[in-house]
């Protein structure tokens, strides 16, 4: 469950090439979920890695997250 929930937040993920080459990655619905990097390998990884710490900061702190539920 928290495989699927993180990897559908992966297929949102909005990349772009900024000015100096590096690379910026966001997921729109949530709000704070971004990561930048030299590649784009190391950016989407990075991306994970804080969207992963993301959702277990809220699971712990018992926040409602839209699309995910321990039950």
């Amino acid at each position: 469950m928290i495989n699927e929930f993180i990897e559908k937040k992966l297929k949102e993920a909005k990349y772009k090439i900024l000015k100096n080459g590096s690379y910026f990655a966001e997921i729109p619905s949530i709000k704070g979920v971004w990561a930048d990097s030299h590649n784009l390998e190391d950016c989407r990884k990075e991306l994970k890695e804080v969207l992963e710490d993301w959702l277990l900061l809220n699971v712990r702190d018992r926040n409602r997250i839209p699309g995910f539920s321990l039950t």
